[in-house]
């Protein structure tokens, strides 16, 4: 059975790591084979200053060569990916990859074009408010590229005309677009998804009630917007993620602790509004297994005819 590809694009720094870390402890190391968009740059960081570009710039990447390995990937072959070293911004040997039951490809470009596009199962974009992206990227590249805060801010600076001409327009092609924003706790952070209707999601009616709970959802013609407070109950949150789960009862053994979690240097923390994001995705990738075991190509519904029916499928096929 061909591999299930989730796509996470966003601007530097957006927090794609981390929502993608937390769905490979989930899902299990040994079943995911994660791709960084960045390997793919054409340039490495002493030839991007000399040639006045920036990785943001399609002319800056092998966008083909990363179209061609997903394809490969998605069709259950291995590929021979680069690798892109953050730390120095050179490159180091490619390495050899072998398609895995599950495909996370994380990066800026990856939803630029359209055979690029077609390679998922399930689109994510992380689109937090700019003012605390640019915090984020600031303490990230300071504390691990070797970057001193005035050298990353004038990286945002140089770089904001490509981010606006190709990576923020990436945003209509998501199924889901996610954006974090600080509310009184720093740590916790409020969600707000947008769940776009070219995927089936699960309906989240039931356990909204009047909105006085940590979580409000707002219907348009082509999407729900859920609300969810980053202080919200930790009870009212599991009692979302229980009827996320009995959905998914196909996958039960998925059900893990580790939902949410994240680092703060060196400590471990928690975040209920971050666990629902992750298993909300998490439902999107298992629902997509479960149809390809059935023999479908997916549960994506673009210019189909839109069901409510969920899939039912083997335990054992949508899970392995």
């Amino acid at each position: 059975m061909r591999p299930i590809i989730l796509g996470v694009v966003g601007d530097s720094a957006a927090g794609k790591t981390t929502l993608t870390r937390g769905l490979v402890r989930i899902l299990g190391e040994e079943q995911v084979t994660a791709v960084a968009t960045d390997d793919y740059h054409r340039y490495d960081r002493k030839q991007r200053a000399e040639r006045h570009i920036t990785p943001l710039h399609p002319d800056c990447n092998y966008l083909d060569i990363m179209a061609q390995h997903l394809r490969l990937l998605r069709e259950g072959e291995p590929i021979l990916k680069p690798v892109y070293v953050h730390h120095d911004g050179t490159f180091g040997p490619p390495v050899y990859v072998d398609p895995k039951p599950f495909t996370i490809v994380e990066g800026l470009l990856g939803y630029h074009a359209e055979e690029i596009r077609d390679c998922y199962d399930v689109r994510v974009y992380l689109a937090p408010p700019e003012e605390l992206r640019r915090k984020w990227k600031v303490r990230r590249d300071t504390s691990r590229r070797g970057y001193t805060t005035d050298q990353v801010l004038a990286d945002l600076d140089r770089r904001e005309p490509d981010s606006a001409e190709f990576i923020r327009p990436q945003e209509r092609y998501a199924d889901v677009v996610i954006s974090f924003r600080e509310g009184s706790d720093p740590r916790s952070l409020d969600a707000e998804l947008q769940l776009r209707d070219s995927l089936p999601h699960p309906d989240l009616t039931e356990v909204i009630g009047d909105g006085q709970r940590g979580i409000t959802m707002d219907e348009h013609d082509a999407e729900v917007v859920v609300n969810i407070a980053g202080d919200i109950d930790k009870d009212q949150a599991n009692e979302i993620e229980e009827m996320v789960w009995e959905r998914l009862h196909f996958a039960s053994h998925l059900r893990s602790e580790r939902l949410g979690q994240f680092t703060v240097g060196n400590d471990l923390e928690r975040s209920e509004s971050l666990a629902v994001v992750q298993l909300l995705i998490l439902y999107q990738l298992v629902t997509a297994k479960a149809a390809v075991a059935l023999g479908g190509e997916g549960a994506r519904l673009d210019g189909e005819e839109k069901e409510n029916d969920e899939p039912v499928a083997d335990p054992a096929a949508a899970g392995s």
